[in-house]
């Protein structure tokens, strides 16, 4: 019986589906939470692509976004990947593939999405606060000592400085033109407005994204992927191994309330950036 059932699962073709999902953020690995980096999505897409059998693999990609170099090296990852096993790559977008969810979506050959998707937001951000004003009144005396001009440059507890934010906005500039480059190399034969209205950090709904050559059709990942590949087509996703701590229901990182707290709420920032 056990033979039986293996001779049918392996004639069933198999699309492994490996989930990008969350904050794109450096320093994570397979244990480190709901973020995305390079280290916590390599080994998740080296068994998805090793995969004995795989017709395709699919990217459930929910991301609003984070890191540029995070972006580009997983981005890098899955057409390296790609390449060397000559596998199509299909991006299914869920809530939101905006900013660096975008730049990961654009990884795949093909990217489908919901009509209520979020996508684009083909830009660069960066956001602080200003306290300068707020010690003040509280007779605080802020002290700083460098070894070089630009070593405060940004100091949030100083007034802005207008060399200091040209000198930011020209690095946005060359991280932008670095984005703006990777979309127009993996679709921009199929783009089908001006670089001026794409490229400007606006995001859309799936269904504008399609006529904005964005995206490649509408569709859900099981449903698209069972009209392609037969209605017994297997669809296991690839997860990262639990340790043994998590399974038993208890975290990694135990000691670490505070900053736990402060990356939920930056992260919640980042998805409230798009209505989510």
């Amino acid at each position: 019986m056990l033979g039986w059932i293996k001779n049918r699962l392996s004639r069933s073709p198999v699309v492994p589906v490996v989930r990008l999902s969350g904050v794109i953020a450096s320093g994570g690995g397979p244990l480190s939470g709901r973020s995305l980096s390079v280290d916590s999505v390599a080994p998740l897409l080296k068994r998805a692509f090793d995969m004995r059998g795989a017709k395709a693999v699919a990217l459930a990609i929910n991301s609003p976004g984070g890191s540029p170099v995070q972006s580009a090296l997983i981005a890098q990852r899955i057409r390296l990947h790609a390449q060397e096993k000559s596998l199509p790559v299909i991006a299914f977008v869920e809530d939101v593939a905006a900013s660096g969810g975008y730049w990961l979506a654009c990884a795949a050959d093909e990217i489908i999405v919901d009509p209520s998707s979020i996508v684009g937001s083909i830009g660069v951000i960066s956001a602080s606060f200003g306290f300068q004003e707020l010690i003040a009144r509280y007779g605080v005396e802020r002290r700083v000592h460098t070894s070089g001009e630009r070593k405060a440059m940004l100091d949030p507890f100083r007034p802005e400085n207008p060399d200091d934010v040209e000198r930011l906005k020209r690095l946005q500039a060359e991280i932008h033109d670095g984005f703006k480059d990777w979309v127009r190399q993996r679709r921009g034969r199929l783009l089908k407005a001006d670089e001026a209205t794409l490229f400007n950090g606006e995001f859309w709904t799936g269904k504008r994204g399609l006529e904005l050559g964005l995206a490649d059709g509408l569709g859900e990942l099981r449903t698209t992927l069972q009209a392609r590949y037969g209605a017994k087509v297997r669809l296991p996703v690839i997860g990262p191994r639990r340790g043994l701590l998590s399974r038993f229901g208890f975290s990694s990182q135990l000691g670490d309330i505070g900053p736990a707290t402060l990356a939920a709420v930056e992260e919640r920032l980042h998805w409230q950036r798009f209505g989510l």
